[in-house]
């Protein structure tokens, strides 16, 4: 993994070759372009990929997957179209294996289990809403979950995705009374001193879309001495 910095930009790069960047992600960095008109995680990949190699005119650089902007870790960037179109396919087709880390104030019942729910989304306060039954315009999400460990008022909970529904993770640990913690929108009680919430994409693991080798890629805990405290949890759970 390296630390890039310069005047215009710090970014995490955890692995690079020839078709594939990772990033591990900043909490409050946006993926894609939006309507705040902040500069996108993407567009910063551009600028460290025409500097690094020296590339004249427009770099490519596709965006495969997003993760919600207060949410940190592992975000994959395609560097060539070939890698683009199957990586999509691969993301679409559930071919590509995402693990998160939650906190939470509350200790899921039972530890672990699967939650299915039917999600629909509200554009005008960019809400989702979790049923247990389909309603109209719902789209079914699907997750595992298990409880890693507890500290004195928290408790670490690894969220494996079957589906990518918009604030899949969010809304469903918060439909079973466990919100995440620093998350607002989905009923925690306080916000993160730095607007983020403690959610990150921790793990990704994948075939390579070009030369067929396996891609398996952990992102590093952030320096916060609460996730620290979990620390000894990455040991003994073999991540």
């Amino acid at each position: 993994m390296s630390i890039i910095r310069n005047k215009n930009f710090v970014m995490q790069v955890v692995y690079e070759d020839n078709h594939l960047i990772i990033i591990n992600k900043a909490p409050g960095e946006i993926v894609q372009g939006d309507k705040t008109g902040d500069e996108p995680l993407v567009e910063t990949v551009k600028k460290w990929l025409k500097e690094k190699y020296d590339k004249p005119g427009n770099v490519f650089c596709g965006v495969v997957h997003r993760l919600d902007r207060p949410v940190g870790g592992l975000v994959v960037f395609a560097k060539t179209s070939k890698a683009l179109a199957r990586l999509n396919d691969m993301f679409r087709n559930g071919e590509v294996e995402k693990t998160y880390w939650a906190l939470s104030r509350n200790m899921p019942e039972p530890p672990e289990g699967r939650l299915v729910h039917f999600i629909t989304t509200t554009e005008r306060n960019n809400k989702s809403y979790a049923s247990l039954t389909e309603k109209k315009g719902s789209k079914r999400a699907a997750l595992t979950y298990r409880l890693l460990g507890s500290s004195d008022r928290y408790h670490l909970i690894e969220v494996k995705l079957e589906t990518g529904r918009k604030h899949q993770i969010r809304v469903q640990l918060s439909a079973i009374g466990c919100p995440i913690k620093g998350d607002l929108k989905y009923g925690d009680k306080r916000s993160n001193p730095d607007g983020s919430i403690s959610l990150m994409a921790r793990r990704i693991r994948f075939t390579h879309p070009v030369s067929g080798k396996e891609i398996d890629v952990t992102a590093p805990l952030p320096s916060d001495p609460l996730w620290q405290a979990f620390d000894k949890i990455e040991v003994q759970d073999g991540e």
